[in-house]
């Protein structure tokens, strides 16, 4: 039997509670095209030593990043984190820490999330950050939403350039909150007029740069021209580490800078978990979503860290919170601070300047295939090729053989046929020439 503990009498009484006809009615704000008319298909029953044997079995199946050459991107960055941060987050203080309501016996907690704040807003360049989100595409829709409270207007205007799932994650919580989105078409090329699409009703520009496609974007003209307008201009990055050598978005003049923090201190881990990364003027910090850790004086004079400003539902009423985001990536926030204090502001250079040398060195090597045509006038350590057939199946030949040769656009991008012969490809510094070589023979001979 399935395991539901409530009678058919509890049920119907709880749906009467809350004026629901039935069950049904909770997903309402699910399209039904993602709801399943059927169960699963998973057996119905197994004993635990089943289970753990099958589910064994799967995992063998997984090809981690470092068996063999590995040039994935998209949002998902395979770089060398020291030994040390691992070994110093697993601390039984830090991996079994709560949400630190009480300052009193947390201030170890409050410190590091205040140097978090500190390093994650000199990165961006701007004036004040928060405690991190849960990964950069809820960072971005937080910040749509954070753009509309502030201007109080309700459209969005979206660039092409900007990841598919940041995209779909901001149209979903903008959909739910009644507003607009302007979604610009893809833009590989880095060549698209945003500005002529930004009017008096915009509450704010979404632009990411490095894209999607691995462009660098010129952000002040934008900046320019949605404050013209009264709008806010929101600047998106999925590879934190690009930092260390492009301008960051708060010298560009952005309003709110979001992305992703994994390529610092986070392994890819099949999925996660990750960190998003929010800062934002100063004048706009009653607006920001999530928790924010202040540093103070006790009664004595001594330094002290509290949580302040923390307009989360946790905290104060539904209808007064500017985030439902009841919690944040504590362990990843930590282990982003000592990966980045390691580092220091010249380590993070050498290692932007490594990723963007070996990106160099693959697209080189790429660009002497007879047939492949990178379309980048620039790049970090990401760049998009067209290959002269659809790029899946060429990554799934290459995958064969033990390499991991990028994303085919279109398992992003599935209804723009016009996309499906380009591949995002990512070299960071774990891509030393032998994968390099290896990759660019075999994709001649997949080709």
């Amino acid at each position: 039997m399935r395991y539901l503990p409530h009678t058919e009498e509890d049920r119907a009484d709880m749906l009467a509670a809350i004026g629901a006809a039935r069950i049904d009615a909770l997903f309402r704000d699910v399209p039904e095209d993602k709801l399943l008319d059927r169960l699963l298909d998973l057996p119905k029953r197994k004993t635990e030593l089943e289970v753990t044997r099958t589910l064994r079995a799967i995992s063998r199946k997984n090809h981690a990043a470092a068996d063999g050459p590995f040039f994935l991107g998209a949002g998902a960055y395979r770089h060398s984190v020291p030994a040390a941060v691992d070994h110093l987050i697993q601390r039984s203080e830090f991996l079994t820490s709560y949400t630190p309501y009480q300052p009193e016996i947390a201030q170890g907690t409050l410190q590091y999330l205040f140097e978090f704040q500190t390093q994650v807003a000199n990165l961006t360049g701007m004036e004040v950050a928060n405690a991190s989100m849960y990964d950069g595409s809820t960072a971005a829709g937080e910040a749509v939403l954070m753009a509309h409270r502030i201007t109080r207007r309700g459209k969005a205007v979206v660039s092409g350039g900007l990841h598919p799932h940041y995209r779909e994650v901001i149209a979903t919580l903008s959909d739910l909150a009644e507003d607009e989105v302007t979604a610009l078409p893809p833009d590989p090329g880095g060549t698209e007029d945003i500005v002529a699409a930004i009017d008096g009703e915009t509450s704010c520009v979404v632009v990411q740069s490095p894209s999607f496609y691995g462009q660098l974007i010129d952000l002040a003209p934008i900046a320019e021209a949605a404050h013209r307008h009264g709008a806010l201009l929101v600047a998106v990055f999925t590879e934190v580490v690009s930092l260390g050598l492009v301008e960051p978005p708060g010298a560009q003049g952005a309003d709110i800078a979001v992305g992703e923090g994994q390529g610092l201190g986070n392994p890819l881990g099949f999925g996660g978990p990750y960190v998003g990364l929010f800062a934002t003027r100063s004048k706009f910090v009653r607006q920001m979503p999530g928790r924010l850790s202040g540093e103070t004086v006790d009664a004595e004079g001594r330094r002290g860290f509290v949580l302040t400003l923390s307009t989360r539902e946790q905290h104060i009423r539904r209808d007064k919170a500017t985030s439902n985001i009841c919690t944040n990536s504590g362990l990843c926030a930590l282990a982003f601070t000592i990966h980045m204090t390691l580092l220091g502001e010249k380590g993070l250079r050498e290692l932007a300047t490594a990723n963007h040398v070996r990106a160099c060195r693959t697209a080189d090597a790429l660009a002497r295939i007879p047939g492949v045509e990178v379309l980048n006038e620039s790049f970090f350590n990401e760049f998009t090729v067209r290959l002269p057939k659809p790029a899946a199946p060429v990554v799934d030949a290459l995958a064969a053989r033990g390499i991991v040769a990028g994303l085919p656009v279109s398992r992003l991008e599935p209804a723009r046929p016009e996309l499906a012969n380009l591949l995002l490809v990512a070299a960071t510094e774990t891509a030393i020439d032998e994968d390099v070589a290896r990759f660019a023979e075999a994709l001649e001979e997949a080709l």
